[in-house]
């Protein structure tokens, strides 16, 4: 049995989305998914939402939001999946399984987020629950200084990263210039990125708000079928592999310099799709922080440990490079509503794949990568993705 694809997708502009409206949001991402695929609302068998919310908003059973958006969809069974960061992912794998069984034919899985409807300090005080809470749930600024104590223990080891860190950071925005969905679109270069200013603080360690992803509002959605339909108005993509390995929760029972878990993700993802990194067009990965993304390079193999610097400031990386990550911006500049990231970040690849990037296309991308993580690489989520020929 061929392995399910995605065969529509849908996606709102990321942003701080004033008087946000949780079943607008809906309405507006799930409507061009279905369109894209060819089907009615009267089609789908099974609703899969990824939302993390954890005090975002006052309504919880969100799942139940669906119906109200797309009221075709009310006696459709639905049900609503978290993991962190991650929660885009696990509503998107719990789908795969719907579909993969027979229980399901055509699955819709949607993210959505709204996360500037609480003041910037309940933000992060929500955030860091996705933290071991017992030992770091007093760790000032949120989940930055998480990542901010991460990125110290870091350079501590193998040296001063911020000439890396600021090329990560500026290369996402030079590429989210060119996504229509993207939080922030603006090129803000390699000197901004690189050099503390009143503009661009330090906020956490040595990561400034240029290292930091986008506090945002959005949504995205995704129509997965057992198998390509006619009628669709995109190509059609399909799983070659998913992985998902989790780790520790406690940063102090593991090294928090290496992303062990990822590194495991992607050693199995790529060994079950039989393929290899040279054979990739593109990654879009979970780069939070930029620290995330430079320790991802070598969770992946691009380099060894304590090396990650030398793919971006080699160029690797770059839309021009051997292995372009985050084509779409990434997290830092796309923007990060929790629970849309995952589902987003595939809608990307989805796009990239299908040829219909626009000016984000990498030149023939027939094959990607798809990395999502909850926490700090503690739910570690790999899709390997292919154009289905």
């Amino acid at each position: 049995m061929n392995a399910p694809c995605i065969i529509g997708w849908g996606h709102t502009p990321f942003g701080k989305l004033d008087a946000a409206d949780s079943e607008q949001l809906i309405r507006d991402a799930v409507s061009p998914a279905l369109a894209s695929a060819g089907l009615q609302a009267s089609d789908i068998d099974g609703v899969f939402v990824g939302h993390y919310n954890g005090g975002f908003l006052p309504q919880d059973f969100t799942a139940s939001l669906v119906a109200m958006a797309v009221p075709e969809l009310r006696h459709v069974p639905a049900v609503r999946l978290e993991n962190a960061c991650a929660t885009g992912s696990a509503a998107i794998w719990a789908a795969l399984d719907a579909v993969a069984c027979g229980r399901v034919k055509h699955a819709l899985v949607v993210g959505f987020e709204i996360m500037n409807a609480v003041p910037g300090p309940k933000i992060a005080e929500t955030l860091l629950r996705c933290s071991y809470v017992k030992e770091e749930g007093t760790i000032p600024s949120g989940f930055a200084g998480v990542f901010g104590q991460i990125a110290s223990q870091y350079f501590e080891r193998f040296g001063d990263q911020s000439d890396a860190l600021a090329a990560i950071a500026a290369k996402n925005h030079a590429n989210g210039m060119h996504n229509p969905f993207a939080h922030m679109r603006r090129d803000f270069g390699f000197d901004f990125c690189r050099n503390p200013s009143d503009k661009n603080p330090f906020v956490a360690g040595p990561l400034k708000r240029s290292d930091c992803s986008l506090v945002s509002d959005g949504a995205a959605a995704l129509v997965i079928s057992r198998e390509p339909v006619s009628g669709t108005r995109v190509n059609a993509v399909r799983w070659k592999s998913r992985t998902q390995v989790n780790e520790y929760l406690p940063l102090s029972r593991r090294d928090p310099t290496r992303f062990e878990g990822a590194a495991l993700a992607w050693q199995k993802g790529l060994a079950t799709a039989g393929t290899t990194l040279d054979d990739l067009a593109f990654v879009e990965t979970h780069d939070c922080f930029t620290v995330a993304e430079l320790l991802e390079y070598e969770a992946m193999g691009l380099a060894p440990h304590g090396q990650g610097a030398r793919v971006i400031l080699d160029g690797v990386t770059r839309m021009d490079g051997k292995l372009p990550v985050n084509p779409s911006g990434g997290l830092k500049s796309r923007g990060h509503p929790i629970g849309a990231t995952g589902v987003s970040q595939h809608v990307m690849a989805a796009m990239q794949l299908s040829g219909t990037a626009g000016d984000m296309q990498v030149k023939n991308a027939r094959l990607g990568a798809v990395f999502n993580m909850g926490g700090a690489a503690v739910a570690n989520y790999l899709s390997v993705l292919e154009r289905v020929q």
